[in-house]
């Protein structure tokens, strides 16, 4: 079966299902597993070459709405009857139905089975960690500097800092992206500051960014010397690496607690 990836976490969901064997050309921006350096290319995840799509002649297109303009690719896909699947993971139950969904179309049920049973094993865990933290450290992540955007209630992101035992400063605003100002982030005051920009490389990232803005000081994050850099790979792509990232925010959160959680061993199937 031959198949094509339109986007990192897609690549990475198919990784996780052994379907690696499978892909036959991935978009720009994929870079994991290391194998995906030797497939062929398909251009950036929101201007997809479709001409170079419909000559690798997929059985499956793994496309997706994750990023706001991937409208187009499905457009094209339509229009030109290349069979595809969109994914649009919000949650991560999201990500584990995907699974699922990927591994009925490539006839990898069972592999699907235990790759969801693998991955929800390791949520269940983090549950428990999470219920171990007294106080909850009160975070604020930064998707991207300006205008600012940072993850809402209704995103994994929210769900990561919970498992992690912290508590998103945004969570009560119930969208999955929320546009908001850096003053608005100052009266909620966080305890620490995670930036993980989307699509920004980490060494591209500086603690410097959020020190010039205005009255920074008087954040609590700032005033301890509480600000991380996030890599963007482990926290905004919605694939089962969600849960390496979650388990460097455990231990960055919390590292004596931490120590009694055991290391992440995600097999690839």
């Amino acid at each position: 079966m031959r198949l094509l990836s339109l986007c990192p976490s897609n690549t990475e969901l198919a990784a996780f299902l052994g379907l690696m064997p499978h892909l036959a050309g991935v978009d720009d921006f994929s870079d994991w597993p290391q194998d995906v350096n030797k497939l062929p290319r398909l251009g950036p995840d929101l201007s997809i070459d479709m001409d170079r799509v419909e000559a690798l002649k997929p059985d499956l297109v793994l496309a997706s709405l994750s990023v706001p303009g991937m409208e187009r690719n499905i457009e094209e896909l339509e229009k030109r009857r290349i069979p595809h699947v969109i994914l649009n993971p919000q949650s991560l139950n999201d990500i584990a139905a995907d699974l699922l969904t990927v591994g009925k179309l490539t006839s990898t049920d069972e592999k699907a089975l235990e790759a969801v049973k693998q991955y929800n094993g390791y949520l269940d865990a983090f549950r428990e960690f999470s219920k171990g933290i007294p106080k909850k450290t009160r975070i604020y992540i930064e998707w991207w500097p300006n205008p600012i955007f940072t993850p809402g209630r209704t995103n994994w992101l929210t769900e990561i800092c919970d498992l992690a035992g912290a508590e998103n400063i945004f969570s009560d605003v119930h969208l999955a992206s929320v546009q908001t100002s850096w003053a608005d982030v100052r009266v909620r005051n966080p305890e620490h500051i995670g930036l993980a920009w989307v699509g920004v490389q980490q060494s591209r990232m500086n603690p410097a960014h959020v020190l010039k803005r205005e009255n920074s000081g008087e954040v609590d994050a700032v005033q301890n010397g509480r600000i991380s850099l996030l890599e963007e790979e482990l926290y905004c792509r919605p694939s089962p690496r969600l849960l390496y990232g979650l388990e460097k925010l455990a231990h960055l959160l919390h590292p004596e607690e931490a120590k009694a959680l055991e290391p992440l061993r995600f097999q690839l199937l």
